[in-house]
Formats: structure tokens, C-alpha cells, sequence
């Protein structure tokens, strides 16, 4: 599988959808991990969690969402070849279940690839600055990433784009918020 192949199926947009969940799983995720380690003051640390919680996020989205579209699309066959009174793997030869197999592999590596993108974003800040000022900036630079997908969400169903920005952003203050009780509890 070659690099024009895969940007063939971002720009024809079967892995928008991707790309857009991976963002936000990636992003929040990551910024949970971030808030519950911030009570260590060695920014290594945080920045250690950050990427490894994000590269695992990452790579488990691969073979989630490999796995689980493998499974719709094999039941989807074998419910076809049921219908058309064919054996059990008759159409796995055909163009359409090779390619939509092509497609399932595409847009889970797309998922995991950003998902993990997603998630170095929260963690930048840590690289660069203290950990209570980098904590706050990657609070917001999550944020501001989440308020973009969610109006670019807007644009593609055709909705409110400040509305659905909006209600990104609620995810992102309701994540601080609550990884921010557990750090202060435990």
C-alpha cells in the first residue's frame, strides 16, 4: 500500500471520520493523563505518560477499529453469500470485499495515527515550560483543537458551527474538570 493510495481515501473522505474521532480521542485522552500526572513536578514524568498513554490510545485504536469494521464486513459477506445460496468464502475473491478489506486497514492505521497525533498536542507545552503553566496551556491549546473539529464537525452535517464547538469544548472542561477532583482527591 503506497502514500498516494491512503491519501486517495482521506481526500475522497472515507477516512475523514477517522482522522476527526482519533483528534478528539487522542487529544482528551492524552489530556486526561496529563492532568492526573501534573501532580508530579518533574515534567519528564508527565511528558512520559503523555506519549506512552498516547501511543498506546493510538495503537489500540489501530486494532479496534480494524477488528471491529473486519467483523461488520465479515458478517456483512457471509449474510450476502447466504443470500445469493453461495459457500462460505465465495466472495472473498471479489474487487468489492478486496477492496473494502483495503479500506478497513486504511482507515484504522488513519485512527491510530491520529489519535496519537492527537495526543502529543496536550503534551507540547511540557517541553517547554513549567509544569503549572504547561498544564494550563495544554488545557487550552485541547481546547481550542477540540473547538476547531467540532465547527469543522458543524460544517460536514451542516449544523451551527459555533454550537458545535461549543459542545466540544464543554467535552474538553468536563475532562479537566473531572481529572482534576481525581488528582485532588487521591
Amino acid at each position: 500500500m503506497n502514500i498516494k493510495k491512503i491519501l486517495k481515501y482521506v481526500e475522497n473522505g472515507s477516512a475523514i471520520r477517522y482522522i476527526v474521532r482519533g483528534l478528539i480521542d487522542g487529544s482528551l485522552s492524552t489530556l486526561g493523563v496529563v492532568i492526573g500526572a501534573s501532580g508530579s513536578a518533574d515534567p519528564t514524568i508527565i511528558i512520559s505518560a503523555g506519549l506512552g498513554g498516547g501511543l498506546a490510545n493510538g495503537l489500540s485504536n489501530i486494532l479496534g477499529a480494524f477488528t471491529a469494521e473486519k467483523a461488520s464486513l465479515e458478517r456483512d459477506r457471509i449474510n450476502m453469500e447466504k443470500k445469493l445460496l453461495k459457500k462460505s468464502g465465495y466472495l472473498k475473491n471479489s474487487i468489492i470485499y478486496k477492496r473494502a478489506i483495503r479500506e478497513t486497514m486504511i482507515c484504522g492505521v488513519v485512527d491510530g495515527v491520529s489519535t496519537t497525533l492527537g495526543s502529543a498536542l496536550p503534551v507540547i507545552p511540557f517541553f517547554f515550560f513549567d509544569v503549572h503553566t504547561a498544564l494550563y496551556m495544554a488545557i487550552g491549546i485541547t481546547i481550542i483543537i477540540l473547538f476547531i473539529l467540532g465547527a469543522f464537525i458543524g460544517v460536514i452535517s451542516r449544523a451551527n458551527i459555533v454550537t458545535s464547538g461549543i459542545k466540544m469544548v464543554i467535552g474538553a472542561l468536563l475532562v479537566s474538570i473531572l481529572c482534576f477532583a481525581i488528582e485532588k482527591i487521591l
